[in-house]
């Protein structure tokens, strides 16, 4: 049912969320094999809806449908196999080591559900990135209710669809509309909030959930470098870097977002990036625009923004190698390259978003690396060469949420990785076993013995026996 009016976005948050919490008390004890079901439905669904699920997507900003496959469906039924396979490993208690001071005792980590979740998830890949997180709590024996973006009407109808035949409601529900329903949702005291977004919604978001203390996982964004030396393959790095750049127009968390390259390589690589950039998206010589494998903005607004900044930088100096094309009635955005970018730009003060890849040099590794230090952790960083060793030095002198070398964009889909953000870039991991984490309450378990246990001698009175075993356990432990 589609909702019209805040009275009824307020009236349907506050059944559903009554609804999962009364059910949600249930699922603690619920065995894998239950969760497994759930995710074999939700499976089942996927393959048999691709092509609903590909129409839904396209219709939204025109994104290819083999991009639609690799990028919105494999990236969730690779999760949900994945998660299906380990599952029941997952749910096991974990024994600890017992320290000679706890002797006779037993510990163990035991995981239980968190409870009732929130899932806010955003336009730019709106299936995979609102079934990702969904996956994970529903193996950690969560509810959810997933709000998904009002700027990808298509597919947020399909999510709708998808929850209404596979879950009942008081498993899994979809809230839609406006800005103001995401407000409604927050108000609730949440048992854990998984975003993705900008850093500066998440901070909104975080707001939000300490009113009522609820944990969160905040998938962010930020300005992703990927450096690059000298001794570099730069027909591989041009194609790894475009393909990372502009899959989905470049509306992309972790496409990278700037290229610092050593003085001495620019010109090579800005040659190998246009070359590519005809290869892979005008290979029939009828321009970009004609490509059937090129994506859209995802509306006037985000093209109008993306047109200002580029703009911004021709104003204060920049140079366009290549692109710069825009066509408002497609919502069209030519792959672009851009140099002679400094500070001061709008592009290099935000993250981008959007199929712009501005070019900065280098003359000492150092100066990259400070660069990057000097801003915002980001969410990837990528590096590129032929040395291990200046790979290893990039990789070990930053800090940002995870890290390639040699690639970009793909340790998304590594499903044994931990994927997430570091301070302005996010909190928390997704995937796999650690998005499993991030829906469970890790619950320390220890049990003793009855009678004698190696803690009683502290007991009071403090005598000389107690006065002996505390300088032991100083001394010794």
């Amino acid at each position: 049912m589609t909702i019209h009016t805040i009275s009824e976005t307020q009236h349907t948050i506050d059944r559903l969320f009554d609804l999962q919490q009364a059910h949600a008390v249930k699922l603690r004890k619920s065995p894998a094999t239950a969760r497994i079901n759930l995710l074999k439905r939700l499976l089942e669904w996927i393959m048999t809806h691709q092509e609903d699920i590909r129409k839904a997507i396209h219709a939204d900003f025109k994104k290819p449908y083999t991009e639609i496959d690799i990028s919105e469906i494999f990236v969730v039924t690779s999760e949900i196999n994945h998660t299906i396979k380990h599952l029941s490993s997952w749910m096991k208690p974990k024994k600890v080591p017992t320290p000679l001071t706890m002797l006779g005792s037993t510990s163990y980590v035991h995981y239980e559900p968190k409870g009732v979740c929130l899932i806010i998830s955003p336009w730019n890949y709106p299936f995979n990135l609102a079934l990702g997180p969904l996956v994970s709590a529903l193996a950690a024996g969560n509810t959810a209710i997933i709000k998904p973006s009002e700027m990808t009407p298509h597919t947020s109808a399909l999510l709708r669809r998808l929850v209404a035949e596979v879950f009942d409601e008081q498993v899994v529900a979809v809230v839609e509309g406006e800005v103001e329903a995401a407000q409604l949702l927050l108000q609730k005291p949440f048992d854990h909030i998984f975003f993705t977004g900008s850093p500066a919604v998440g901070k909104i978001i975080m707001r939000a959930a300490a009113e009522h203390l609820s944990s969160v996982t905040l998938e962010l964004g930020g300005k992703s470098p990927a450096v690059i030396d000298q001794r570099v393959d730069f027909k591989d790095a041009a194609s790894k870097l475009v393909w990372g750049k502009f899959v989905n127009c470049g509306q992309t968390c972790i496409a990278p977002d700037y290229v610092l390259v050593h003085a001495s390589a620019k010109k090579e690589l800005i040659d190998a990036l246009k070359s590519t950039i005809e290869v892979m998206y005008n290979p029939a010589g009828k321009g970009v625009q004609a490509s059937p494998d090129y994506a859209r903005i995802v509306n006037t607004k985000h093209l109008n923004r993306l047109s200002s900044m580029l703009q911004d930088a021709v104003d204060k100096g920049a140079v366009i190698e290549s692109g710069g094309v825009i066509d408002v009635a497609e919502n069209y955005f030519e792959p672009t390259i851009i140099s002679g970018v400094t500070e001061e730009m709008e592009l290099m003060q935000e993250e981008i978003f959007g199929p712009i890849l501005p070019i900065m040099e280098y003359q000492a590794l150092d100066e990259a690396v400070d660069y990057i230090n000097k801003h915002p952790k980001p969410l990837a960083l990528y590096s590129f060469s032929k040395s291990d060793d200046f790979n290893k030095q990039v990789i070990a002198h930053t800090s940002s949420g995870g890290a390639v070398a040699n690639d970009c964009v793909l340790h998304f889909l590594q499903t044994e990785l931990p994927f997430g953000g570091v301070n302005n870039s996010g909190i928390g991991k997704a995937h796999g076993y650690y998005g499993f984490l991030a829906f469970s309450n890790e619950k320390a378990v220890m049990k003793q013995r009855i009678g004698l246990t190696a803690s009683k001698p502290l007991y009071p009175p403090y005598g000389a026996v107690a006065k002996k075993v505390v300088e032991s356990l100083l001394k010794w432990f």
